[in-house]
């Protein structure tokens, strides 16, 4: 598929996902959320995927929505927060919420620039790697809104109630050594694509069926009661123990011998 706001590169399972506007240091308008959209629920359906970078192009993350081109075409609005039914996801809360559902790991590399809506998709990916002097902001408050693409969800497993509120309520802008400490993002780094690509290679030394039951589990029954978080790992555990890439991972700890795994096996 040619993408007009997007760059999509793959290399050995490692899927790179770039924002692509950087003459608007990557704002969001109608055609970027439609292609991460669509992008996103393509990776989700891919077994093939070991792990996914999320990234920005000329240097920044993202600096949020495109107010001009948004603020024009009223219906354009409608558009983007239009559901069937109050608790489906509409097209802004997908290209959040969409990368916590891919059954891979989704690494976000922050650099620059990340704010409101751009910090609401990096929210949605597993692991946000930062530069030291990246300036990151829930800047929805400024323009008088709440926080509405679904950043919500993982904002509250990584911060405190009244460390997200602060953020939400002020709109402060943190930097990547600040948002480390405050748990808004998983490391810091001068070089955070390297990092990143590094970790990918520690994935690459596991089951892609195995990291996709951990995330699937951690996801789903995180905040679960004790007795749905015990029958959510059985239940993993179980169809993990029955399949291929089990028997590999086995195989490749008892022999040191680097077996290639197979694509994912198994639908989460």
């Amino acid at each position: 598929m040619g993408w007009k706001r997007i760059v999509v590169t793959e290399a050995q399972g490692i899927v790179t996902v770039a924002l692509n506007r950087p003459d608007k240091l990557n704002a969001l308008d109608m055609v970027m959320f439609h292609e991460l959209d669509v992008v996103s629920r393509q990776l989700r359906k891919r077994r093939d995927v070991r792990a996914v970078i999320l990234t920005g192009t000329g240097g920044t993350f993202s600096s949020g929505l495109d107010i001009k081109s948004i603020a024009t075409a009223p219906q354009k609005a409608l558009r983007l927060l239009a559901k069937v039914l109050p608790g489906n996801a509409n097209l802004v809360q997908r290209v959040s919420r969409n990368w916590r559902r891919i059954p891979a790991p989704v690494i976000a590399v922050l650099e620059g620039r990340c704010f409101g809506g751009g910090l609401q998709i990096a929210l949605g990916a597993d692991f946000r790697i930062a530069t030291p002097a990246c300036e990151l902001s829930i800047m929805e408050v400024r323009w008088g809104l709440v926080p509405d693409m679904a950043g919500l969800l993982s904002l509250r497993e990584v911060v405190a109630k009244d460390v997200a509120m602060k953020l939400t309520m002020t709109g402060e802008i943190v930097c990547g050594e600040t948002a480390k400490q405050l748990g808004l993002v998983t490391e810091v780094s001068e070089q955070p694509m390297a990092a990143a690509e590094e970790f990918c290679l520690q994935l690459q030394q596991a089951s892609p069926d195995a990291l996709a039951a951990i995330k699937r589990t951690t996801n789903r029954y995180w905040q679960a009661s004790e007795r749905r978080l015990l029958a959510g790992e059985t239940f993993s555990q179980i169809r993990l123990l029955l399949g291929q890439n089990f028997r590999i991972a086995g195989k490749r700890q008892r022999t040191q011998q680097d077996e290639q795994y197979r694509p994912r096996q198994l639908f989460w």
